[in-house]
């Protein structure tokens, strides 16, 4: 790999740096994450966030099959320990994800840094970097339409990831890249792996329904964020995550009087911990965007909101 600038500085994340890379075997310009090196250790054990870069793999692997997910081309070591690598050695595993997770703790004595080779996103498509205002006393919202689509996008993401009894939980806007029309998510480094639908497994389904609406769908709807103040990155260790909206259960929806009843009732059903799973989420959904213009097997639209929904689109 060359090595180019950090393309990380709009929102620092806990567990890694990221910068811009040319991929020299192929000549694909990627996105390379690296680990923080204050998270090595003197001992050579693996702290959490070590094994962060393991577990991320993993899901990328598992999820590869969603449009929605950001891909993963590589997954390896290098021995260089500047917080932006520029020389020492480096191995590389490619695909060889299970090889990549076996080796963890012999790399982690031998004191080297776990990076992911993965696939580059447009800064402008960062939700974060989109919507921040420029200026005190604005705020930007993505339209009705736009939001719509998002988060069924978001939601099939979901429901897939439950499925394969994976939970996302780190739902905040520098994770979400949108162009208008495609959503991808990044950094599943936080995210967790059960292996069987238990009760606590359950139980997580039910806070990645609130995580998402709080942390990323109440956000779009109205250019606010959850905690009431305007946009600002969201802090991201893993107690940061597993705590970040526990006390956010009561949306308000007062400054965008715009939004449609059905559609404010149901992200609010859903911050208080009151939809199970993302099929249930998904049905109100569909039920909300019916009432928008959509049609679906289901549920039947009218044909003036058609209508007005396909004079929107065009213009």
């Amino acid at each position: 790999y060359r090595i180019d600038n950090f393309n990380d500085t709009f929102a620092l994340g806990h567990y890694a740096r990221v910068t811009d890379a040319l991929e020299k075997r192929t000549g694909r310009h990627v996105a390379f994450k690296v680990m923080r090196p204050e998270h090595l250790t003197s001992s050579g054990d693996m702290r959490w966030e070590y094994k962060a870069f393991g577990n991320e793999a993993e899901i990328l692997m598992r999820l590869s099959n969603s449009p929605n997910v950001v891909r993963l081309y590589d997954c390896g070591f290098i021995s260089d320990r500047e917080e932006a690598p520029r020389s020492g050695s480096i191995d590389s595993f490619q695909n060889d994800v299970r090889g990549f997770v076996q080796s963890l703790s012999a790399y982690a004595a031998r004191g080297w840094r776990p990076y992911l080779s993965l696939e580059t996103l447009p800064r402008a498509n960062s939700l974060f970097y989109l919507m921040k205002p420029t200026k005190q006393g604005t705020r930007w919202r993505l339209p009705s339409e736009e939001g719509l689509s998002l988060a069924i996008q978001f939601s099939n993401l979901l429901s897939l990831a439950h499925a394969e009894q994976i939970v996302y939980l780190d739902h905040k806007l520098e994770h979400v890249y949108w162009d208008g029309t495609q959503l991808k998510v990044i950094d599943f480094n936080s995210s967790r792996q059960f292996e069987n639908n238990n009760q606590e497994a359950v139980q997580q389904y039910t806070k990645d329904v609130h995580n998402l609406c709080v942390g990323v769908l109440y956000t779009i709807f109205t250019g606010m964020s959850p905690q009431k103040t305007s946009l600002r990155p969201q802090p991201s260790s893993l107690e940061d995550v597993e705590a970040r909206y526990t006390d956010v259960q009561e949306l308000d929806f007062s400054m965008e009087p715009s939004l449609s009843d059905s559609l404010c009732e149901l992200l609010q059903r859903g911050a208080s911990l009151k939809i199970a799973g993302i099929p249930e989420f998904l049905t109100g959904l569909q039920r909300v965007a019916a009432e928008h213009g959509w049609d679906f097997p289901n549920y039947s639209t009218s044909p003036a909101s058609r209508d007005a929904r396909a004079q929107m689109r065009a213009g």
